[in-house]
């Protein structure tokens, strides 16, 4: 039962626990437990509205049917939800971590990543996921500790520690190789915390060490996969780029050899193509836009969806009688289902991805995000959104300045990052 006592009694008073103790509300309202009142906290966030105007693959403007970064985030919720569900752990941690997951993304996606990670390499670098901890736990204005200090939305530990994809600082990050969903090289380090967010990153993980994540945290990840690479190429399709009775086999395999499988070859993709088409759904006519034609696809994208999340269910029950929840076990992904998630995003990467006006806009982007951090930083407080003008103000030094600058140009849509740089632009120099 999904709110039944079972699952709730998997998690402890340490999981539950909050950075600033809270008492128990005095107005009549329904009775929320820890874990609803976390999802409602993230729902609320003003950074979860801002994700309607963040790049998810192409800009959020360019068409009516596809995907943001926050109807991705509801999407990777939904799945996540269910998929937490089947196991046993506790879907509304899991649904709030991915719902938060990608909060900490800058304006125009991971290409607006990596521009802000070459930038703050003097204040410890940026990354996207630890941009998301910095969020929950100080940017998000909701409550403040006994010193007046910001502790963001005070989620409870066991939601934090599932929003902690990657559990370990810079310092000891691996080097970064492949692609991301939307196109644009891993040049950017993985890691989950800034140095001056260790404390609560050290509440947070609770005394463990090493770089493992809490089962919760395993499911929001894959749940991310599966839905990108499912939707992805949805969006292609009624964009008119991808056409599944169409595929060149050959210029997949080497899309999928050098973004995701290494060693990948035809005969790879042509047996894993082979396999997705014996789902009843899969198209054997190419889509023509009609309501028929739109429920078919539908129909294919939730029998995808179904197919790796029955997979996966069966793979983890398979390894032990659990609990599923926090560190007594791990999601077991088998191969076949990774190899197939990964040819569905090699279709959207070498249709939708790799056309040179996209490769021209990143370009563009990347120059927007540059020139904009240098004129806050030239201009200072007075062009600064009062709460970034304040921590502004509290910063010891150069370093601590460039940290405000970055959590500021971070905030920003696609859409507020080009006006604030034309605004700042057109005003002239300082």
């Amino acid at each position: 039962m999904e709110r039944g006592v079972d699952v709730e009694e998997r998690y402890d008073d340490a999981a539950r626990e909050r950075l600033v103790a809270e008492p128990p509300k005095r107005v009549p309202a329904p009775i929320r437990r820890a874990f609803e009142r976390d999802r409602a906290r993230v729902v609320h966030a003003a950074s979860t509205r801002r994700l309607a105007a963040k790049t998810q693959v192409v800009g959020p403007q360019t068409d009516d049917f596809v995907r943001n970064r926050l109807t991705h985030s509801l999407e990777v919720a939904q799945v996540a939800r269910d998929l937490a569900r089947a196991l046993g752990c506790h879907p509304d941690i899991v649904e709030t971590a991915a719902l938060a997951h990608d909060l900490g993304h800058p304006p125009f996606g991971h290409n607006g990543e990596r521009v802000l990670a070459e930038l703050s390499a003097d204040c410890g670098g940026f990354e996207g996921n630890a941009q998301t901890l910095r969020i929950l736990t100080r940017l998000e204005a909701k409550t403040h500790d006994s010193d007046g200090r910001s502790v963001g939305l005070n989620l409870t530990r066991a939601t934090l520690d599932a929003c902690t994809k990657y559990p370990w600082s810079l310092a000891d990050a691996g080097v970064p190789a492949g692609v991301h969903a939307d196109g644009s090289p891993r040049v950017v380090v993985k890691f989950g915390v800034y140095d001056d967010d260790q404390p609560v990153f050290r509440w947070v993980r609770d005394g463990r060490t090493g770089p493992g994540t809490c089962l919760e945290a395993q499911v929001m990840d894959l749940a991310d996969d599966i839905a990108y690479s499912v939707h992805d190429v949805e969006d292609g399709i009624v964009a008119g780029g991808v056409d599944l009775t169409r595929l060149d086999v050959d210029a997949l395999a080497q899309t999928l050899h050098e973004w995701y499988v290494p060693g990948a070859d035809s005969a790879v993709v042509k047996e894993v193509l082979a396999g997705l088409g014996e789902i009843a759904s899969w198209p054997h006519t190419p889509y023509d836009g009609s309501r028929a034609a739109l429920a078919a696809l539908k129909n294919l994208t939730s029998d995808l969806i179904g197919r790796f999340c029955w997979e996966v269910q069966e793979a983890t029950f398979a390894t032990g009688s659990g609990p599923f929840v926090r560190y007594a076990a791990s999601v077991v992904a088998p191969e076949r289902t990774l190899l197939e998630i990964a040819v569905l995003k090699a279709i959207a990467a070498h249709y939708v991805m790799r056309t040179d006006d996209r490769v021209t806009l990143m370009v563009e982007q990347r120059e927007l995000l540059a020139e904009l951090v240098a004129m806050l930083l030239e201009r200072g407080p007075d062009s600064l959104d009062r709460p970034f003008a304040d921590d502004w103000a509290d910063a010891a030094d150069d370093a601590g300045r460039l940290r405000v600058v970055i959590d500021q140009v971070a905030s920003l849509t696609d859409a507020s990052a080009r006006a604030r740089h034309q605004l700042l632009k057109a005003s002239g120099p300082r």
